[in-house]
């Protein structure tokens, strides 16, 4: 992977002064309203000197289920989370989102852009939770824009005819291991990589239409 260097000026002329920060929560339903946030991973991306964009570091918490949480067996089953295990260093919501803010904001500042813009597979129901846990713990100084996204699932659909992550991430020739699927963390990277090749794609085809049209 390449490896993160300091944020190009130009990013920030890049999505409108928005900072792309990849999302993935794992949750234990539907209802970002009733059911318990129970992961949060987040990873700021870069742009080189040539434009092309880079997954940066990677941050993680694990969250203790909010008072009268709903927890969903099935949710459970689907995503192997125990939220009682006391190996997963769960952290109150409150003090996740302080965790996982904090270096985004930095992120925000070193690249010159105004607000972060939340990408996701299925961005709105990670930002619905984003926004659940906000207004509940009445954290402050939230940096995502609150209702726009960055969806891999339309751009993915329009990509490769895909919209699972796991099929749009083959079809992009990026690996795949099914074992370490829906965890936040593999699934916040895997579309972190997708997104990033998706936008460089695309950038390489517009760069090379743009010089094969330019007269001679």
């Amino acid at each position: 992977m390449t490896e993160p260097q300091p944020y190009h000026p130009r990013m920030a002329e890049r999505f409108r002064g928005y900072l792309p920060v990849v999302v993935d929560v794992e949750t234990g339903g539907f209802n970002p309203a009733t059911d318990a946030l129970l992961e949060i991973a987040a990873i700021p991306l870069w742009q080189d000197d040539a434009g092309k964009l880079h997954p940066a570091a990677q941050y993680c918490e694990q969250v203790i289920p909010f008072a009268g949480a709903r927890l969903d067996p099935e949710s459970l089953r689907f995503n192997q989370i125990q939220p009682d295990n006391p190996l997963r260093q769960a952290v109150e919501e409150k003090e996740a989102l302080t965790r996982i803010f904090r270096p985004i904001r930095q992120a925000i500042k070193a690249s010159g852009c105004k607000r972060a813009i939340l990408v996701g597979h299925n961005a709105a129901f990670d930002l619905g939770f984003i926004n659940a846990a906000v207004t509940r713990t009445g954290s402050k100084r939230n940096p995502f824009h609150p209702f726009s996204t960055l969806d891999t699932v339309s751009l993915s659909a329009l990509m490769y005819g895909q919209t699972v992550l796991a099929r749009a991430s083959k079809m992009a020739g990026l690996t795949w291991d099914a074992s370490q699927a829906h965890g936040a963390q593999y699934d916040a990277s895997q579309t972190a990589h997708l997104f990033c090749h998706i936008v460089n794609t695309w950038q390489h085809y517009q760069t090379r239409d743009a010089q094969e049209h330019t007269p001679a």
